[in-house]
């Protein structure tokens, strides 16, 4: 029987004439708008960084700090984003956010064609579409349940998930090889684009969206400090931020110090690098499909801390990575690696929502954000330091000691004999 300090199971309604979340005009053309945004943010992830490297000639430290610039707007104002979403509607503050970013990214290729591009402009674009993004993440997140319903949530955020990933193995296998035919600052124009076609896309659902509930105390501060605490005061939030938080703080080690080490140590072509991450799309994409049938299978919390442990050794390798058999040896590891994201973005995502009271997602959203996107903040900071202090391969081997510990929250929560995963299944209970 499940615990009650899980939350209560999602309900389906008695008669669902929409069985699947792929019948649902508002979902699809909000999964045609993912696709749009994450394809162009897929390239301009590896496109941004290159421009830094091959067009401005950057140290590892301005890559680390450019990184790190990306996701510092989570720590500095995730926490009001998330009180300020559950006050207002969310479709008009995603598409205002998807209209700023393509504004900050068209300035990069425009910069760079009259020749005044600088490290100084890509730190300022970087930083402020980052604050545009906390508003979409969050707002997106928030308006999910309300546009499938909570029974259709793990089915809804598979198919996101998925998404995300295949875009990931295209848009960095292309970003690649584009950089390489093209530059790097014209490719980021793909990215531009693509927000410009995902604010497109979400003008179209006619889903009416409900008013936000109105707050009997207004003041901000209260609104934060309750989303603080229902977060860290419930058993499944607080192990799932946990263990998020230090998967993202590996991964970002990894992401921000990989390019550095195969373009300038191993001399290895932006083709290469492409290819190498998109890999890791294949492993998200591999995750994200295999999740609900290991769920059902294993156990929904057993397959978080089982695929955690079992993902620590293939860490070593990434680190190790070097040209010929070690490159091949680290490729196989970093696809496992990130295979475990993919499993991870479903059921976590999905229970953090099924969990969370309407009023309260915005903030609990917000916090999860502020974690989860701060650690890949100070992770992308920690790379440079070292890099700059020690060397690339010393940042690489601490993202392999974090990687290794990631299972322990989710092992000494309620989720760890949790079986049943939020949807149709659960209503059975």
């Amino acid at each position: 029987m499940t615990s009650s300090r899980l939350g209560p199971a999602p309900t389906a309604p008695p008669s669902d004439p929409d069985p699947s979340a792929l019948r649902n005009p508002g979902f699809r053309l909000l999964l045609g708008a993912a696709v749009a945004s994450k394809l162009g943010t897929a390239v301009s992830s590896l496109a941004i960084p290159l421009t830094a490297l091959l067009a401005l000639h950057s140290s590892p430290g301005q890559v680390g700090l450019l990184a790190t610039l990306s996701t510092l707007a989570f720590l500095l104002i995730g926490l009001p984003a998330g009180a300020w979403v559950d006050r207002i509607r969310k479709r008009p503050t995603m598409i205002a956010a998807d209209l700023a970013r393509a504004a900050l990214l068209g300035s990069v290729p425009l910069a760079w064609l009259f020749g005044c591009l600088t490290i100084h402009q890509l730190y300022a674009v970087v930083l402020l579409s980052g604050a545009a993004t906390v508003f979409f993440d969050v707002a997106s997140l928030s308006q999910l349940p309300e546009l499938v319903g909570r029974h259709r949530l793990t089915e809804a955020n598979a198919h996101l998930v998925t998404v995300d990933a295949l875009t990931q193995i295209g848009g960095r296998s292309a970003g690649g090889f584009l950089v390489a035919a093209l530059s790097a600052p014209v490719v980021i124009v793909v990215d531009m684009a693509s927000y410009l076609v995902s604010a497109l896309l979400l003008l179209r659902i006619r889903r009416p969206e409900p008013s936000p509930r109105e707050r009997r105390d207004g003041r901000l501060g209260g609104e934060i400090r309750e989303g603080l605490r229902f977060v860290f005061g419930h058993p499944v939030l607080r192990a799932v931020a946990l263990a998020g938080a230090g998967t993202n703080l590996s991964i970002q080690l990894y992401q921000t110090m990989l390019p550095v080490l195969f373009v300038d140590e191993l001399g290895l072509s932006a083709g290469v690098v492409g290819l190498f991450f998109a890999v890791g799309g294949l492993g998200v994409f591999i995750g994200s499909v295999a999740a609900r049938r290991l769920a059902r299978r294993l156990g929904a919390g057993r397959v978080l801390w089982l695929m955690g442990l079992a993902v620590a050794p293939c860490g070593v390798l990434p680190a190790l990575a070097g040209r010929g058999a070690a490159l091949w040896l680290a490729t196989g590891a970093w696809l496992v690696i990130t295979c475990k994201i993919g499993i991870d973005n479903v059921i976590t995502v999905s229970f953090r929502q099924s969990v969370t009271p309407d009023h309260l997602l915005g903030r609990m959203n917000a916090t999860m954000r502020v974690l989860l996107t701060g650690s890949l903040a100070l992770g992308a900071a920690l790379a440079g330091l070292l890099a700059e202090l020690a060397s690339v391969r010393t940042a690489l081997w601490l993202a392999t000691a974090v990687l290794a510990t990631v299972w322990v929250p989710v092992f000494r929560s309620p989720l760890r004999t949790r079986r049943e995963l939020p949807g149709p299944a659960a209503t059975h209970r």
